[in-house]
């Protein structure tokens, strides 16, 4: 088992206090591209395909965002 394949392994079992750096790491390391926030905002935009996510960088991470994090990545495995 892979490290990318753990850290998705552990958002599945415990999707609280995930940390914004864990989500990114795993984005980006599906083949998402960042977008920075712009003008005061603080959600990050990855892209990839068809697939469009918008994710805070405050704490705590909300629950919603690893579970569309987690189904786009079990998306993206199937296909």
């Amino acid at each position: 088992m892979t490290k990318r394949d753990k850290l998705v392994e552990s958002l599945r079992t415990n999707p609280t206090n995930v940390r914004f750096e864990v989500i990114q790491s795993i984005l980006l390391d599906f083949g998402f591209k960042e977008r920075q926030p712009k003008g005061g905002s603080s959600h990050y935009t990855y892209t990839l395909n068809a697939y469009i996510l918008t994710v805070p960088k405050h704490k705590p991470f909300n629950k919603v965002y690893v579970k569309r994090v987690i189904s786009i990545i079990d998306e993206l495995s199937i296909k």
